[in-house]
């Protein structure tokens, strides 16, 4: 009888478990073309304009006590060059980090290709804020869009699970597996 009890336990808290456990599901970023995976629903994304009449298309959600949160801007104008595009997106990341309250950060990491393409340049960065969360950044261009990808956690940041996140933005025509 001990060995049925002990069995049924296991299988009730496996139970328990798997309809707990996050999923990881691919949402369409409003009508801008591109797509992100999420561990939590993000919703409607919010649709705003820049002073250059870029479409900004933000979005986020809360899962586990980590925040998912993610800017898409779909450029009025392409930068053909795609450095010169990653010189844009250094200087946008530097223009939110008053919007986060930063105080604190790494430096950028630059170099990163989105899914091996090479025309897509990706920046990563840590950051801190004015009460003390812990951020991962990352930023993705294709000349045409811009993309900021930012985990944010309390405590310290689960770096597989934020990786997913971070890595899995599609551009329009650059599907994500």
């Amino acid at each position: 009888m001990t060995k049925n009890y002990l069995l049924l336990v296991f299988f009730i808290t496996g139970i328990i478990q798997v309809l707990d456990a996050q999923t990881l599901k691919k949402y369409p970023i409003d009508k801008s073309g591109c797509s992100a995976y999420f561990f939590c629903n993000p919703g409607k994304f919010e649709l705003s304009f820049s002073p250059d009449s870029s479409r900004v298309y933000t979005g986020e959600c809360i899962a586990d006590s980590i925040t998912y949160d993610i800017i898409c801007v779909k450029m009025k104008e392409q930068i053909k060059d795609i450095d010169g595009a990653e010189s844009m997106l250094v200087q946008y990341l530097d223009f939110i980090k008053s919007s986060f309250q930063v105080t604190g950060s790494t430096g950028y990491g630059k170099g990163h290709r989105l899914k091996g393409n090479e025309n897509t340049r990706g920046i990563v960065d840590y950051w801190k804020d004015k009460d003390n969360n812990n951020m991962k950044v990352k930023a993705w261009t294709n000349g045409g869009y811009i993309a900021v990808l930012i985990v944010i956690a309390a405590k310290e940041i689960p770096e597989a699970k934020a990786n997913v996140f971070l890595d899995g933005f599609a551009f329009p025509g650059l599907t994500v597996k």
